[in-house]
C-alpha cells in the first residue's frame, strides 16, 4: 500500500523507510533512522541540522538563505543570521553572539541590573508621590487660609459700612430730636396763653386786660420742617471671574519627562566582522518623542495657490474662522461647507484673525493700519495706529487685546496690550535694553493658560515668551537635536495644560510651559502649516499654507 495515501501510516525513514525515526534534518524537512544518519550528511551540497526527532523544527532558517542555518545573532540588528548574512555588506562592522549567548547576557543584564534600576524608580516614584500628596495638602490649606482672610476683609468692608451708617444715622436723629424739642417748648407756651386769655374773658378787670400784649405775631412764624432723606445703598454685581482671578493665581501642573542614564554591561562578541567601515553610521542620533496624534477632520477651504491660508480661529468646537491672501475672512463648519464670508473694511487682506468671548471677529489690517471688530456683519475699526503696523492679534484671558506690530521708520517690533482702545502694556526689550523680537516680518502671539506671553519670531527662528509683566523667561530654538537654522516657527497656540504648540515646516513642536520640549506631531502628514488654533477639547487646528485646507488633530503627549 502507498504509504503517502494511507492515513493509519506511522512516520518512517526517507532513506530506508524504517518505521518510527529518532532523528529529523531540520534544513532538509526529513525524517530518519540512526543506520541512515551518516548517508544523509554525506550530502555536501547543502548544510543539514540532524536532531533528535523530540528536537525537529527547533532550528531558525535564514530567511533569505533558505538551505542555511542561523547560528548567528546580529547585535546591531537584533535578528538571528547565518554566517553567509553575518560576513555580507548589510552586516558590516556589526558585532555578533553565538545562539545562546544572547539569552545569558540577557538573563544577566534583567538580573543584575535593569531590575535594580526599575526598583530604584518605583522607589523614586513612590518617594515622589508622598511629597506630591504633603504639596497639595498645603496648597490646599493656603488656599483656605487665603479665602478666610479674603472673608475676614470682607467682614471689616462690612463693619465699616455699618459703622458710616449708625453715624449718620444718629445725626439725623439728633438734628430731627431737636426740632422736636423746640416745637414741644413752643407748644406749651401756646398752650399756657391760651388758657390765660380763657381766664381774662372771665374776669371783669380792665387793668389786667389793659396790661395784656399779644404774642400771636411771634407765633405766626412757624417752625420750620426738616425732611431727612436716608441714604442708599447701591451693591455692586459681583463679577465672579474677577474675583476668581482677583484670589489668586493656581499654575498648571507639569509632568517632565527625565530621562534615566543606564549604563550596560559590556556585550560579550564571538565575532566581529572585519569588513570596510566607510559604510558605518552607528553614531548615536537622538529620536525625539512622537505625540500620539491623527487627523480626526480635514477642512477644505478654497484658499489655494495664491490665496495661501495664513490663519485659523475657531467660533466653537464644529466652526472655524479663516483668512488668507484675500480680502474676505470666512466661516466653515468641519464638513468644509461655507457658512459665512465677510469682507475687510479696507478691501485689503487681514493679517490675522482672532475670537471675542461672545463670538465676535476680530482682525488686524496691516495696510490700514487698523484693528477691527465684526459684530453681526458690521465692521468697527478698535484701534488705529500711527506710524506703526499690526502684524498679529490675541485676545487675553482678561479681554485684553494683544498685538505685535512693526514700525515703518527705524525697523522695530513691540507687543501692546489694549483695554478696549486703550493702551495698558508695551513689550519690547529685555533687561538689558535689547530688543526681545527680530525687527521684521509676523509675529505669531498667543497669551497661555499661565498669563505667560508666547510669540513665535520667524526671522529670529525663536519663540520668545515672556511673563504678564513683559519679563524675558525663555526663548525657544528648538530641540537639542535640531541646529537653529532648520527651525522655522509660524503659528502659536497653547492648550489648557499651559503647553505650547508651534508650527515648523512639515511638522508641530510641543512644549511645557518652562520652554522644555516634550515631542513633535510629525505622523499628519502636514504640508506647510501656518496658522494654529486649540478648541475646547484641546483638538488642534492647523492651516496650511499652500493646500489652503485645515486639519484638525486630535494629539496626546
Amino acid at each position: 500500500m502507498d504509504r503517502q495515501h494511507c492515513v493509519q501510516d506511522v512516520l518512517r525513514c526517507h532513506l530506508c523507510d524504517t518505521p518510527h525515526p529518532s532523528l529529523h534534518c531540520d534544513i532538509c524537512a526529513e525524517y530518519l533512522c540512526e543506520a541512515c544518519k551518516g548517508e544523509h550528511l554525506s550530502d555536501l551540497s547543502k548544510e543539514h541540522e540532524v536532531l533528535p526527532f523530540r528536537g525537529r523544527e527547533s532550528t531558525i532558517k535564514c530567511p533569505k538563505h533558505s538551505s542555511k542555518i542561523c547560528e548567528r545573532y546580529c547585535i546591531q540588528c537584533a535578528i538571528h543570521v547565518c554566517v553567509e548574512c553575518a560576513s555580507s555588506k548589510e552586516h558590516r562592522r556589526h558585532e555578533f553572539l553565538d545562539k545562546k549567548d544572547f539569552l545569558h547576557r540577557d538573563l544577566q543584564e534583567l538580573e543584575n541590573q535593569i531590575l535594580s534600576k526599575y526598583q530604584e524608580i518605583a522607589y523614586k516614584n513612590s518617594d515622589q508621590i508622598a511629597k506630591l500628596k504633603k504639596s497639595y495638602k498645603d496648597i490646599k490649606a493656603a488656599i483656605n487660609n487665603h479665602g478666610e482672610e479674603l472673608h475676614r476683609e470682607i467682614d471689616s468692608v462690612v463693619k465699616k459700612f455699618t459703622s458710616n451708617l449708625n453715624e449718620m444715622e444718629s445725626q439725623c436723629l439728633d438734628k430731627l430730636m431737636s426740632q422736636e424739642n423746640e416745637i414741644t417748648r413752643k407748644m406749651s407756651k401756646i398752650t399756657q396763653m391760651i388758657a390765660y386769655l380763657r381766664k381774662l374773658l372771665t374776669l371783669n378787670d380792665d387793668s389786667l386786660v389793659s396790661a395784656y400784649k399779644s404774642r400771636n405775631a411771634e407765633y405766626r412764624t412757624l417752625p420750620s420742617t426738616l425732611i431727612v432723606s436716608s441714604p442708599s445703598f447701591t451693591p455692586k454685581k459681583i463679577k465672579k471671574e474677577q474675583i476668581y482671578q482677583e484670589f489668586g493665581f493656581l499654575s498648571a501642573f507639569s509632568i517632565k519627562k527625565e530621562e534615566q542614564k543606564y549604563q550596560q554591561f559590556p556585550i560579550p562578541t564571538k565575532e566581529v566582522n572585519t569588513m570596510d567601515s566607510s559604510d558605518d553610521h552607528s553614531s548615536e542620533v537622538h529620536k525625539p518623542l512622537v505625540a500620539v496624534s491623527k487627523v480626526i477632520a480635514e477642512i477644505n477651504t478654497d484658499y489655494a495657490l495664491y490665496k495661501e491660508l495664513r490663519s485659523v480661529s475657531c467660533m466653537n468646537d464644529e466652526e472655524i474662522w479663516t483668512c488668507g491672501n484675500n480680502n474676505k475672512m470666512k466661516l466653515y463648519n468641519l464638513q468644509g461647507e461655507l457658512i459665512k464670508s465677510i469682507q475687510t473694511k479696507s478691501g485689503n487682506f487681514p493679517n490675522d484673525i482672532t475670537m471675542t468671548r461672545k463670538g465676535d471677529l476680530i482682525y488686524s489690517d496691516y495696510n490700514d493700519r487698523t484693528v477691527n471688530i465684526v459684530k453681526k456683519r458690521h465692521i468697527e475699526t478698535v484701534i488705529r495706529l500711527r506710524g506703526w503696523m499690526p502684524t498679529n492679534v490675541c485676545l487675553t484671558s482678561s479681554d485684553d487685546l494683544l498685538i505685535a506690530m512693526v514700525s515703518d521708520r527705524d525697523k522695530q517690533t513691540r507687543v501692546v496690550r489694549y483695554s478696549g482702545s486703550t493702551e495698558k502694556q508695551r513689550i519690547q526689550y529685555n533687561d538689558k535694553e535689547q530688543p526681545l523680537y527680530s525687527p521684521y516680518g509676523e509675529k505669531f502671539i498667543r497669551e497661555n493658560k499661565n498669563l505667560d506671553i508666547c510669540v513665535s519670531d520667524f526671522y529670529a527662528k525663536a519663540v520668545v515668551v515672556v511673563n504678564r509683566e513683559g519679563k524675558l523667561k525663555f526663548t525657544y530654538s528648538g530641540p537639542p537635536s535640531t541646529s537653529k537654522k532648520s527651525f522655522k516657527p509660524y503659528g502659536i497656540a497653547t492648550d489648557c495644560w499651559s503647553r505650547i504648540l508651534i508650527a515648523d515646516s512639515h511638522t508641530i513642536h510641543i512644549l511645557d510651559q518652562g520652554g522644555q520640549f516634550l515631542c513633535f506631531i510629525n505622523n499628519c502628514h502636514l504640508d506647510w502649516p501656518y496658522g494654529l488654533c486649540v478648541d475646547t477639547n484641546d483638538n488642534l487646528y492647523v492651516a496650511e499654507y499652500f493646500e489652503g485646507k485645515v486639519k484638525k488633530i486630535q494629539y496626546k503627549t
